[in-house]
């Protein structure tokens, strides 16, 4: 390489190829990503990206489509002498030092649900919070049992790769891990955020704690994760992470639509009577103008476009898995929410045992990737829930269920 950037070399010094290829600089159990974006701040929001590409392209003199490229992790290879501009870039504008280049650059692509969240240096977990009769102050609030049941599972889940870390550095018949090999990931933060649930303040203040939490994650730069527990009858974020994933209006019914087919997000919370029923695109108690949704849960939308019920409450309940991870930017958000207390403990116990069924992504097109699943869970409606309420290994028989990725592609068509 020349110029600033030369003494930061791929591999050995004597390298002579004159093009790099992504997929070929780690060994084959391993892909690597082009993180420029993360390294930029560079979002997709084009209002927040002024000029991004022009600076890049006239301090490099490499091509704009090129560029474009690189910031999207969409180039398969990369001469090498494109990538010691970029980096001279990089130094001279001061994101990154000579000595962290080219490094820096690269990522490795997770292989499974929980190395997703793993390989994030940070990870915020926001839960919603409630408080008692005649509580005057926040620090009487609380967290609902089931909530954190989940919690409890994410946090082990994060930190020990499902279970598996001990294992991920050895060879077949290794029973020690040499200190030259490769440690399992984990975030170098982590952190949990409260936000008022529905019904415990005014609505105003909920949406505006609830945005003022994910501005922050939005606004903090770096590699990250924010995970939300619960669905928006008990977390106003969740109804922030699927606007800003669809092109949402969030907090805004979308009751009134002609058709189900003309709702933004492609699945949909029904609310129960008694629940609170907090304006959401995500949620409401009709699919459409034309379209009633008779019972409480979930419902989401297949290939064709039908919709169909998931399940909640008694007998049939159901629970959401969805993540949309922006590799370029290292970006990850995540919602876990269960329809009822009871599926919020039940989805602990499957992402705990049956986590390999929540990968791949079920759509993955440019710079985003998006998973969505439902969990149906067969439970007996004679059950008294007393008897089972500080049980936290609950079981039931589960049905694991991909969101159609073609219903999810419509829609990232639309936005």
């Amino acid at each position: 390489m020349k110029g600033k950037a030369a003494g930061a070399g791929i591999g050995s010094p004597q390298v002579a190829l004159t093009e790099l290829c992504l997929s070929s600089i780690v060994p084959s159990t391993m892909r690597y990503a082009f993180r420029l974006a993360e390294l930029l701040g560079h979002t997709p929001d084009r209002r927040k990206r002024p000029g991004t590409i022009k600076a890049i392209v006239e301090h490099t003199g490499l091509d704009r489509h090129q560029v474009a490229a690189l910031l999207k992790n969409e180039a398969k290879y990369i001469p090498l002498e494109a990538l010691s501009r970029i980096c001279d870039y990089l130094i001279d504008h001061g994101h990154a030092t000579a000595d962290q280049l080219p490094g820096a650059l690269f990522a490795i692509q997770p292989e499974s649900f929980w190395e997703l969240l793993a390989r994030r240096r940070s990870v915020e977990i926001c839960v919603g919070v409630r408080q008692g009769e005649g509580a005057e102050t926040p620090e009487n609030a609380w967290v609902v049992a089931s909530d954190s049941v989940l919690v409890g599972e994410l946090l082990s889940g994060v930190t020990t790769v499902g279970g598996v870390a001990k294992h991920r550095a050895r060879r077949p018949g290794q029973t020690t891990t040499s200190k030259h090999e490769e440690a399992p990931p984990q975030p170098e933060r982590l952190q949990q955020t409260l936000t008022w649930s529905p019904g415990q303040v005014s609505i105003e203040d909920a949406q505006s704690r609830a945005q003022e939490v994910f501005q922050a994650f939005s606004d903090d730069a770096g590699d990250k994760a924010l995970v939300c527990i619960g669905s928006v009858k008990s977390n106003p974020v969740v109804e922030l992470v699927f606007a800003d994933a669809f092109g949402s209006q969030p907090f805004t019914s979308e009751d009134s639509v002609q058709t189900a087919a003309d709702r933004t997000c492609p699945f949909f919370l029904r609310y129960r009577d008694h629940d609170p029923k907090p304006g959401a695109a995500s949620a409401g108690i009709r699919l459409s103008k034309t379209e009633p949704a008779e019972q409480p849960g979930f419902y989401y939308e297949q290939d064709d476009g039908t919709w169909v019920w998931a399940g909640g409450g008694k007998g049939h309940d159901a629970a959401l898995v969805f993540y949309i991870f922006r590799e370029p930017l290292g970006r990850l958000e995540m919602v876990l929410s269960g329809f009822s207390g009871r599926a919020t403990r039940l989805l602990a116990k499957t992402l705990a045992f049956r986590s390999e069924e929540f990968w791949p992504p079920v759509y993955s097109e440019s710079s985003v990737s998006i998973g969505a699943f439902i969990v149906k869970y067969e439970t007996d409606p004679e059950e008294h829930q007393s008897t089972s309420l500080l049980q936290t290994d609950v079981s039931a028989a589960a049905r694991i269920f991909p969101i159609s990725g073609e219903a999810i592609r419509r829609r990232m068509e639309r936005v």
